[in-house]
């Protein structure tokens, strides 16, 4: 079975899929799916590109945005954040192990100025910890807050 973790009414993280899931996840009412893995981070990885090729295929939106050990950009972020705004359907992202897109999705949320205990309550309830980047979360959200102020 697939391993889709909602963790709100417009996101979901995965582990790496394959081309099968990616109609699973069409069915399911995905629109855009986000490949948040760098080409080559293991050798049974299914390449980017082929996912690519199974979005077009499925009538389904494609995004890369990987993430590799040196951490999380601005420029990531936000286009995580503008990919999520613009999406007319729920997005689901993926990596190793659907940490990493976790991660990104709350960062993404923080910045949008959502608070960090209730990104951090949502993120658990699909059984991830956002702990190593709370310090990240609420200077993002903190930020965001005082932007809007």
């Amino acid at each position: 079975m697939t391993e889709f973790r909602r963790i709100s009414d417009s996101f979901s993280a995965s582990p790496q899929i394959t081309e099968a899931q990616v109609a699973e996840a069409r069915e399911r009412g995905f629109r855009l799916i986000v490949n948040n893995r760098p080409e080559h981070e293991a050798e049974d990885q299914t390449p980017g590109p082929v996912i690519e090729q199974a979005c077009r295929t499925h009538g389904l939106d494609y995004l890369a945005i990987p993430i590799t050990h040196a951490g999380f950009s601005e420029a990531q972020i936000a286009a995580l954040a503008d990919a999520l705004e613009a999406s007319d359907g729920p997005v689901l992202g993926y990596c190793r192990s659907g940490t990493r897109s976790t991660f990104l999705w709350a960062l993404s949320q923080a910045r949008l100025g959502a608070g960090p205990d209730d990104i951090a309550a949502q993120a658990s309830s699909a059984g991830y910890d956002v702990a190593p980047i709370r310090p990240l979360l609420d200077m993002l959200a903190a930020r965001s807050n005082s932007s809007t102020a």
